[in-house]
């Protein structure tokens, strides 16, 4: 029986895989479409407003 692969278009996160986020895709890549666009979340715990609670 052959297995059906389901394609998932809803955004993926990696832990560990940094390294293969780094780099970015060639030109010939681009031009075949076959990139990722990365997107980086970072958390500042520091409050904008200057006011400590």
């Amino acid at each position: 029986m052959k297995k059906r692969r389901v394609k998932d278009n809803e955004p993926t996160f990696a832990p560990g895989d940094d390294e293969e986020l780094e780099q970015s895709a060639s030109e010939e890549e681009i031009a075949r479409g076959d990139y990722t666009e990365v997107t980086r979340l970072s958390w500042d715990e520091v409050d904008p407003s200057g006011e400590n609670k």
